[in-house]
């Protein structure tokens, strides 16, 4: 196995700290290396190193004889006036651009581009040029599920050697066989995917606050020993007293960010009637329809996450749902207890040229008041950060203030498009331990199916044709059913969505669609209670609670089949002519 890229002993250094030093790391051909770390730890720039695009600091770089590099950068660049131009020739390029949905913008200019369609641009040319070293940074932002599946079974069988940040944490597991995590200036490698990552950092944790507590202790004896009676003092120079003293004093290192990220989940109290949608339709403009006919029925502590294919309107329906577009068919009613907070996909919201101060306190508050000083606080908003511009702050950092600023507002009702593009991977988990328990209405659209996974209990899919159905099986299936038909349509399902001028369902109908819906939420819940059990179950050698718990875990597996039988006799006779 041949070493395509080895570096070692190299710094990289920021005016007031060291992104990462004395780092050395190889990357042989079939190695697939993934890289962790919270937001400004210098993943970006140490892509950029490796991909011969940054000079290092200090250290040496050594580069494998007539070894190809193809690079992706977290804001892509694109070369050649159009889209052809931009991703080459050749067919791999044009399949790759194909299977990121982008095939229908080949003579496009690339100045007319959003920056999502731009950066799937960017992947199928990374992807299509010949290279024996793989560079890739958040390659998954901007794709849909069916295109991450896609990516993911590319990347397993790419020949050459892989080096890739993501916050996609299935897409990490699955296709990374080391991980090195950057964390306050040092870098740590760990063999395995992302779950050996996240076992060998916990026990470096444990470790570490074991031995800061061993040596506070082990002081506090040498000190107590050498004040101890007369002759002890006399014995003992004073020097020694004092250097025990010095290590009782000294800080334990500090923490990777300066506080715990506290998320609060106050809110108002929430209404029975949240948000109806009766028949609602949109367009753009004299375009084809967008959204058509849909109808849904939006209850306190729904957690809905909307799936589809990019450009089938996900968020242009949370737009609608949050009042900022208005409908072009039908209509929205909002409850009069409804306090939305709208997490939107491109923080557009956000002046680019106002400090993070002024974001923070609003257009009523005062920049800089002693609250807002200990908000910003507790979301890493420290140092020079309050004063900076929008515009210069990271996109993790841009995300975690929009973040703030919608949970701020105290809503009732969370609309979330697309909430983990930019978030580091500790971000991501406590907000997902925050949602865990927050008691109000949730509605997500998102790619990142681990967040899916745990977040959402009701999966809705919106079709090319803009209805919108529930997807049996969830997230997992239907992704599959979009690679087994090639296509974006959502799978046969039951629905209480109607077309525009279609007949009204029968009333049987109705009742089969919410009867599923209740099912779907109840079987969610059941899958979380078997699992919490089973975790409870493997961690004890109790006799008497392993019976007590195989036994409530036995009861609610057979909850499960129960339910599981009843939602496919209504699904069937929902179908039945």
């Amino acid at each position: 196995m041949s070493v395509l890229i080895d570096l070692q002993h190299v710094t990289m250094r920021e005016p007031d700290r060291a992104l990462f030093e004395d780092l050395s790391v190889a990357v042989s051909d079939g190695d697939r290396l993934g890289i962790v770390g919270i937001n400004g730890t210098g993943k970006s720039t140490l892509l950029r190193v490796m991909a011969g695009l940054v000079t290092p600091d200090s250290g040496e770089i050594r580069r494998g004889r007539g070894m190809r590099t193809s690079f992706l950068g977290q804001e892509p660049v694109l070369s050649g006036a159009t889209v052809r131009e931009a991703i080459g020739e050749g067919w791999e390029a044009e399949a790759a651009l194909d299977r990121l949905g982008m095939s229908a913008h080949l003579d496009r200019a690339v100045t007319d581009l959003s920056g999502g369609q731009a950066k799937r641009v960017a992947l199928a040319a990374a992807l299509a040029a010949p290279s024996e070293l793989l560079i890739l940074d958040e390659p998954t932002n901007h794709l849909d599920l069916e295109g991450i599946a896609w990516l993911e079974e590319w990347l397993a069988s790419y020949g050459g050697g892989l080096v890739i940040v993501s916050h996609d944490r299935y897409l990490l597991d699955r296709v990374t066989t080391r991980m090195l995590e950057l964390d306050r200036g040092s870098g740590y490698l760990h063999d395995g995917g992302y779950g050996s990552y996240l076992e060998a950092s916990a026990l470096r944790d444990e470790q570490a606050a074991a031995t800061e507590s061993t040596r506070r202790n082990l002081a506090r004896r040498e000190l107590a020993w050498l004040r101890r009676g007369a002759k002890a003092r006399t014995r003992k120079p004073r020097a020694r007293i004092e250097a025990a003293r010095a290590l009782i004093d000294r800080d334990a290192p500090e923490d990777a960010r300066p506080t715990d990220l506290i998320l609060e989940a106050t809110m108002p109290r929430l209404g029975d009637k949240v948000i109806d949608l009766d028949g609602l339709g949109f367009s753009y403009g004299s375009g084809p329809p967008i959204l058509a006919g849909v109808d849904l029925l939006i209850g306190p502590g729904d957690r809905i996450g909307i799936l589809g294919a990019n450009g089938t309107g996900k968020s242009t329906l949370l737009g609608l749902l949050a009042g900022m577009l208005t409908p072009t068919a039908g209509r929205v009613s909002v409850g009069t207890t409804v306090t939305i907070g709208y997490y939107d996909q491109h923080a557009e919201a956000l002046d680019p040229e106002a400090r993070v101060q002024d974001v923070v306190a609003g257009p009523t508050g005062t920049p800089g008041s002693l609250d807002d000083v200990a908000l910003m606080k507790r979301f890493w908003f420290t140092g020079n950060l309050p004063f900076a511009r929008v515009g210069t702050l990271s996109g993790g950092e841009r995300r975690r203030l929009q973040l703030l600023r919608v949970l701020a507002q105290h809503p009732n009702v969370l609309l979330l498009d697309e909430p983990t593009n930019d978030l580091d991977l500790e971000t991501l988990r406590v907000l997902e331990d925050l949602l865990d328990e927050w008691p109000g209405t949730l509605i997500v659209v998102s790619h990142d199916r681990a967040f899916l996974d745990r977040m959402i209990e009701v999966p809705l899919a919106l079709s090319p044709s803009g209805a919108l159905a529930p997807v049996p099986g969830g997230v997992a299936a239907w992704v599959a059913a979009q690679g087994r038909h090639g296509t974006s349509t959502p799978a046969k399902a039951p629905t209480d969505t109607k077309p525009t001028g279609a007949p009204p369902r029968p009333v049987d109908g109705a009742k089969a669609g919410r009867r599923l819906r209740e099912l779907d939420k109840e079987l969610a819940k059941l899958a979380r209670q078997a699992e919490r059990l089973t975790e409870l179950l493997l961690a004890t050698t109790d006799h008497v609670e392993m019976r007590h718990l195989g036994d409530e875990l036995a009861g609610v597996r057979a909850e499960i089949t129960v339910a599981e039988e009843e939602w496919l006799e209504v699904a069937e006779a929902s179908e039945a002519p």
